[in-house]
């Protein structure tokens, strides 16, 4: 049968997140910071609004770009965010579509991509599914992703920068200066940008700045998974600059050959998401952080998350594999380092779960250091 198989699958490896995921089930009542999705339900009136436009018998394909009605307040969120005064958008299934018709648009054989280590999962394997190479900027143990470590990694091949803020698997955030480092270099080089923003409303300690305000060839992505509990929504957008519209139609293009279309029901659903107030939300995910910091940092090595819902941890010894084997056999799921770096130092946590198994998931992890 393995002659079968194209090439191009066996080059990626299966996600390790989700072995622990699945592994996650055969436990009895783990402490889970394994998968990376809000402990919280979808707000009952953005379930409402999902539930009219079934109702509705908006059930149909919509168009390929998304319904006007999300596209005009993805317009409206980049006008007042950011400053645009011309947006162009597209709605997706979910940020991972977006990305998938991204690299599929741009990336050729042998095209590098710049991406920070640590770095999230679907980069890596995406690149490689379509003959990309990944080059990887060492990060640690700061995880920074600098306007300096970038501009040494740039060649006559360079297609792509990937920047993820707030950041999987590390919760680093960028400040302003940083990002705009990031884009006097990369408008310096004539670069493509991608910016990856899906963690963007869980920033604890200040705003998230993004490069899509400071240079024009930026591909801004968001989505409604991790800010509304809509991870089975499937659902994210990708809004450009003009300068880039014709970037966008080629990966609408794509889309009515792959996705076809993203869920129309969820894309109603989206305009109500855009307009509700998730701040409770995020102070309670404040305390999580605070918690699993405060808990680790005495024990551990652990840099401060500023966002989204995760902390990159040094296993003691250095060997995270062997640490994380030792910790689902104390009834904890983690995640080994390898998953999303070159390197197996480290493991994460995701602190999506309630503050009872944050505390139980500390004193385990504390006493098997």
């Amino acid at each position: 049968m393995a002659g079968y198989i194209a090439d191009r699958v066996k080059a990626i490896d299966a996600s390790g997140i989700r072995k622990v995921f699945a592994l996650a089930a055969k436990m009895k009542d783990p402490v889970n910071f394994s998968i990376g999705q809000p402990d919280f339900d979808v707000p009952e009136k953005i379930k409402d609004a999902a539930i009219e436009a079934i109702r509705k018998g908006q059930n149909r394909y919509s168009q390929t770009p998304g319904i006007d009605e999300l596209k005009a307040c993805i317009v409206e969120t980049t006008k007042s965010e950011l400053g645009w005064s011309e947006t162009v958008p597209l709605v997706t299934s979910g940020v991972s579509g977006a990305l998938q018709l991204l690299f599929m648009a741009t990336i050729n054989p042998g095209d590098e991509v710049i991406m920070a280590d640590p770095y999230f999962v679907m980069y890596k394997q995406l690149v490689k599914m379509l003959d990309g190479k990944c080059v990887f900027v060492d990060t640690y143990p700061d995880f920074k992703f600098t306007a300096e470590k970038i501009e040494k990694a740039i060649t006559s091949k360079t297609k792509l920068i990937l920047l993820n803020s707030p950041a999987n698997p590390t919760g680093v955030v960028y400040t302003e200066d940083e990002v705009k480092a990031i884009a006097k270099v990369a408008k310096k080089h004539d670069v493509l940008v991608m910016s990856d923003e899906i963690y963007d409303k869980f920033s604890y300690d200040a705003v998230p700045a993004s490069i899509a305000k400071y240079y024009d060839k930026t591909v801004l992505l968001k989505g409604f998974s991790k800010s509304y509990a809509m991870t089975g929504w499937r659902l994210g957008y990708v809004a450009v600059k003009p300068v880039l519209d014709e970037l966008i139609e080629q990966m609408a293009k794509l889309q009515q050959y792959t996705f076809v279309c993203a869920p129309t029901p969820f894309q109603f659903a989206a305009v109500e998401a855009m307009d509700f107030d998730i701040s409770h939300y995020v102070g309670q995910y404040k305390i999580k952080r605070d918690m699993i910091y405060n808990g680790l940092k005495d024990k551990f090595e652990v840099v401060k998350p500023g966002g989204a819902f995760y902390i990159f941890v040094k296993a003691p010894g250095g060997d995270a594999t062997a640490f994380v084997k030792k910790a689902i056999e104390n009834n904890v799921l983690i995640i080994p380092g390898s998953v999303f770096s070159e390197k197996d130092t480290h493991f994460r946590i995701s602190y999506a779960t309630t503050n009872e198994k944050i505390k139980k998931g500390i004193e385990i992890l504390n006493s098997i250091a």
